[in-house]
């Protein structure tokens, strides 16, 4: 996964899930499901465009890129398995999600795939 930044990684993800939820998404949307100021997404929207990783339409909607919709996939991907690991290891639900929310940016692809294969093993070996 190309390292864009954790900053602009959150906000692809989290254009990705209001997309799942939503009919549209905003950039109004972003800032109150990040909990974000309007000029802080307003500035990272402006970035995104200029990146390729989203567009906007005249209606001033959000729209993932094929660019922007694989790094958002897969930082999603990774926020869903560290999660679901932590709580599977006993670490309280809101405690994983935070964790896992600096996990998903800083592990490298090879470690990433590495814990995986070895959680994967593992629960499948009963252990």
């Amino acid at each position: 996964m190309k390292h864009i930044g954790e900053s602009l990684e959150d906000y692809l993800e989290c254009i990705l899930v209001l997309s799942r939820q939503l009919p549209v998404v905003r950039s109004v949307d972003v800032a109150s499901s990040l909990g974000y100021s309007k000029p802080s997404v307003s500035h990272a929207v402006k970035l995104m465009l200029e990146q390729g990783y989203i567009e906007l339409d005249t209606g001033k909607t959000l729209h993932l890129t094929e660019k922007g919709r694989a790094i958002a996939c897969e930082t999603w991907r990774r926020h869903v398995f560290f999660t679901n690991m932590l709580e599977q290891i006993g670490v309280p639900q809101e405690i994983a999600q935070e964790d896992a929310c600096r996990m998903e940016h800083v592990v490298s692809q090879e470690t990433f795939d590495a814990i995986r294969r070895y959680f994967d093993n593992n629960k499948e070996a009963g252990e």
